[in-house]
C-alpha cells in the first residue's frame, strides 16, 4: 500500500485528498479558500493559489505521501516573461471582456468550421486563446513581454517542482486552450501567433501516466490536468457514460474513443485524463431557468419550486418553456429569448409553470445529449451533477427525458480524487507495478440510481412536445 495526494485548485478554494494507492480510499482531507478580493475576479495573482495550497496542506496533511496530482480550474492562462515571472495577473474565469476577441478570432481564421477543423472547438470568451487576443488588443505592452504560456495546473506543477527548465502539461488541459488539437495531438502555434501577435513557448504535453518530475524532497508529481478531466477521472466514467452538469449554465460530456470534429461548433472536442476523449456540449441556460421561474412565482428557493412542480404532472398540462433566457448556444441562438407556449385557462397555474421550467431545462440538456448521440457517442448511463440534481422534480423528470439510467453521485471532491488517482497511476508506473495504458482500478462514484422505467414513453411524449414548439419557434435552428 502507498499513499498519494490529489489537490484541486478551484476558482475559489483548494481541496486536498490523501488516498490509498490501491483502493482510492480517502484517508485525510484539507481545505482552504483562495485569498482573493472580489467575486471571482477576472484577474488573479497566481501566488494566491500557492498560499491557499499551503494552508490546505497544513497540519501534516501530506505526511507519508509519495506522489501528488494536481487538478486546477480550466481556462486560466498565466502569461510569463522570459525569466518565468508573471507579466500580469492570470486571466481566469468566463471573462466576458473577451467576447469581442472571440468573434475577431473566428473571422480571422475564416469562420467556425475552420476552427473546428483546426483544434476541435470554436473560440469562446473563456478560452486561453481568446484571452490572448484580448491581451494583445487591450494590453499590448504586456502581450509583447509574454514569452511563455501556462495554465493554472501547469503553473502549480512547475512551482511544486521548483521551477525546472522543463515545463509540462497534459493532453486534457492542452485540449481546452484553443491552440492544441485533440485529433492530431499537437499544438497549433500559428493560432497562438494569430491571437497574441507573436510566438510564445508552450509546455511539453506528456502522457496520462507520465510524471512531470520529482520535487527536491523526493515527491513524484504527475502530469496534472484540468478540473473537468480530473472530475471525470475521479467519477470513474468510461465508454457509455455521460455527465450532465447543472450549474447556472449546463454541460453534457461523454467518453468517446476518438476526437470529434463538429463544423457547427456545438461540440468542444476535449481530451480526457486517460488517453480517451471528452466531447462536450454546453447550454447557456440550466439552473438560471429555475431561479428565474422561482423569482417570477415569488418563491424563496429552488426547493420550494421543486415542491410546487411535483404538484403538476408530466407535460405540465401542455405548457412548454423554451429556456433560452440568456440566448442559447445549443441550438446556436445567441440573441433569442425564452418563450412559453401552450397557455390555456386550465394550464395557467403556478404548479404547471414550475413543472414546465424543470422540463424545459432538462429538454434543453436532452438536446445537448442528442448532439453527441447523433455523432455516434454511446450513452447508456448519465451522471447528474450539481446541487439541483438533488431536487425531487429533477430526479422525477431526468430519467424519462434523457431516456437512460441516471446516477446522482454522493457528494465528494471528485476533481481532487481524480488528481490523486492520476498520482497513483504515475507512481505505479514509475515503480513498475502498473501499465501506462491502464489506470489503477478504484471504485467509481456511487449514489442514487434512477431508471426511466414505465415512464419512458411519457418522457418521449413530453420531449416531442418540446421539440415541436422549438421547431415552430426557431425552424431549422437545431440539427443534431
Amino acid at each position: 500500500m502507498g499513499i498519494v495526494a490529489g489537490l484541486d485548485s478551484a476558482p475559489d478554494f483548494t481541496r486536498i485528498v490523501v488516498c490509498d494507492t490501491d483502493t482510492g480510499t480517502v484517508l485525510r482531507q484539507g481545505y482552504a479558500p483562495h485569498p482573493v478580493d472580489g467575486d471571482r475576479p477576472a484577474d488573479v495573482d497566481p501566488q494566491a493559489w500557492l498560499l491557499s495550497l499551503g494552508e490546505a496542506a497544513g497540519g501534516g496533511l501530506l505526511e507519508g505521501v509519495q506522489a501528488i496530482g494536481v487538478s486546477a480550474q480550466q481556462n486560466a492562462v498565466v502569461p510569463l516573461d522570459a525569466q518565468g515571472g508573471t507579466v500580469r495577473p492570470a486571466l481566469v474565469g468566463g471573462d466576458k471582456r473577451a467576447q469581442v476577441a472571440a468573434a475577431d478570432l473566428i473571422d480571422a481564421l475564416g469562420g467556425r468550421e475552420a476552427w473546428a477543423q483546426a483544434v476541435g472547438c470554436v473560440p469562446q470568451a473563456a478560452q486561453p486563446v481568446t484571452k490572448l487576443r484580448w491581451l494583445a488588443k487591450n494590453e499590448p505592452d504586456a502581450a509583447l513581454r509574454t514569452a511563455m504560456l501556462m495554465q493554472a495546473h501547469d503553473w502549480l506543477v512547475w512551482q511544486l517542482l521548483g521551477r525546472p527548465v522543463r515545463r509540462t502539461t497534459d493532453r486534457g488541459g492542452a485540449s481546452g486552450t484553443g491552440y492544441w488539437s485533440a485529433a492530431t495531438g499537437s499544438y497549433r502555434s500559428d493560432l497562438v501567433e494569430l491571437a497574441l501577435g507573436h510566438q510564445a513557448m508552450l509546455p511539453e504535453v506528456i502522457g496520462p501516466a507520465d510524471a512531470a518530475g520529482t520535487t527536491p524532497e523526493g515527491l513524484l508529481i504527475s502530469a496534472g490536468t484540468g478540473e473537468t478531466m480530473s472530475a471525470a477521472f475521479g467519477l470513474g466514467i468510461g465508454l457509455g457514460d455521460a455527465v450532465v452538469s447543472l450549474g447556472a449554465s449546463g454541460s453534457v460530456m461523454a467518453v468517446h474513443p476518438e476526437a470529434l470534429v463538429d463544423s457547427t461548433g456545438m461540440i468542444t472536442s476535449l481530451a480526457d485524463a486517460t488517453g480517451m476523449h471528452l466531447p462536450v456540449v454546453t447550454t447557456l441556460n440550466a439552473v438560471r431557468t429555475l431561479r428565474g421561474t422561482a423569482e417570477l412565482l415569488g418563491l424563496p428557493d429552488l426547493e420550494g419550486l421543486s415542491e410546487l412542480a411535483m404538484k403538476s404532472t408530466p407535460g405540465a398540462h401542455g405548457l412548454v418553456l423554451l429556456p433560452y433566457l440568456e440566448g442559447e448556444r445549443t441550438p446556436n441562438l445567441p440573441h433569442t429569448a425564452g418563450s412559453l407556449a401552450g397557455l390555456r385557462r386550465e394550464s395557467m397555474k403556478a404548479e404547471h409553470l414550475a413543472r414546465a421550467a424543470f422540463e424545459g431545462m432538462l429538454c434543453g440538456l436532452a438536446d445537448a445529449l442528442d448532439v453527441l448521440r447523433g455523432r455516434g457517442v454511446e450513452v447508456r448511463r448519465i451522471f447528474l451533477l450539481g446541487a439541483a440534481a438533488e431536487l425531487p422534480a429533477v430526479q422525477a423528470a431526468a430519467p424519462m427525458l434523457f431516456g437512460a439510467q441516471v446516477v446522482v453521485p454522493q457528494p465528494a471532491d471528485y476533481a481532487a480524487i481524480g488528481a490523486a488517482r492520476q498520482a497513483a497511476w504515475a507512481l505505479g508506473v514509475s515503480q513498475g507495478r502498473l501499465d501506462p495504458r491502464n489506470p489503477p482500478v478504484w471504485q467509481g462514484a456511487t449514489g442514487q440510481v434512477l431508471e426511466p422505467g414505465d415512464e419512458l414513453a411519457v418522457g418521449q411524449a413530453v420531449r416531442q412536445q418540446f421539440v415541436s414548439v422549438r421547431e415552430q419557434t426557431h425552424p431549422g435552428a437545431f440539427r443534431p
